[in-house]
């Protein structure tokens, strides 16, 4: 057994960037109550597990999210585990500041760190009132894939705040349909939403789920056709706390490589400490 696991993660590496990169941006799908001006908001910690092919539990994903009428701010850290661990060694920080303005959020910071394999990689992404974005990386993007322009990361948004965004519009018009320009520091591509029919899920009851597919712009591979369908996956959200909530609970991303899947494991906040796995 433990041959067929350090094969099957060994395979899994190939893609491990894209498809754990795609299940961190879930952290930030908790959309937080607004308190009232001044006040300091209540964070919401989320833990996620997260496996791959036939349950191989392989990474820990925590997140804390707080948001108030005036600013947002979202911190979450994922790490390997077991085999998986000793293959990619892969542990990644991730933070994103930014305000929120009349239909719409804004980010002006977002830090990451990640160290995998044995290699350290930082981003930090800068934004301007005017829409106007910068972006510091080390290393250097590699020479093999397409390199963004100004005019592809002009207006663009995070990772961790697309994914509030997203959060916020099922919130209030009960609607997954969405498409959204995000840079990620190296990588530029639209997320795209579709509603699909609520499904009731153990534990958690009945809960909306979302249809989402991402299309490649700059920073992939060079052989890569631009706007290609990439990777498709879909996500579950129910009402666990009091108020206008919506919380991720269950996402599945699949690709040529394999299917990962990422639990909600833990809740706490607003008054709620909910534990759901181990």
């Amino acid at each position: 057994m433990r041959g067929s696991q350090s094969a099957y993660v060994a395979r899994m590496h190939r893609r491990s960037c894209a498809y754990w990169h795609a299940l961190l941006l879930l952290a930030s799908f908790a959309v937080c109550r607004a308190q009232a001006n001044g006040a300091e908001p209540e964070p919401i910690y989320l833990r996620f597990e997260i496996s791959a092919g036939l349950g191989i539990h392989f990474m820990t994903l925590q997140a804390t999210v707080a948001y108030t009428r005036e600013t947002y701010w979202i911190s979450a850290e994922a790490k390997t585990r077991g085999v998986a661990d000793l293959l990619l060694d892969l542990h990644s920080r991730f933070e994103v500041r930014g305000r929120v303005t009349p239909g719409a959020l804004r980010p002006y910071v977002m830090r990451a760190e990640t160290h995998r394999r044995g290699a350290d990689y930082r981003t930090r992404i800068d934004y301007r009132a005017d829409g106007n974005v910068s972006a510091e990386v080390s290393p250097p993007p590699d020479s093999r894939v397409t390199q963004a322009v100004p005019a592809q990361i002009q207006g663009t948004i995070d990772q961790l705040t697309a994914y509030l965004v997203l959060a916020r519009a099922v919130a209030a018009r009960r609607s997954c349909t969405l498409r959204l320009n995000v840079f990620d520091g190296r990588r530029r591509y639209d997320l795209e939403f579709a509603d699909a029919s609520a499904e009731p899920l153990p534990v958690f009851g009945t809960a909306q789920a979302c249809r989402m597919t991402r299309y490649k712009i700059a920073g992939f591979p060079v052989d890569t056709a631009a706007g290609a369908r990439t990777d498709g996956g879909k996500v579950w959200l129910a009402r666990l706390l009091p108020g206008e909530l919506a919380i991720p609970v269950r996402v599945e991303f699949a690709g040529e490589y394999g299917t990962f899947t990422a639990e909600l494991a833990e809740l706490r906040g607003h008054g709620a400490q909910l534990r759901f796995t181990e």
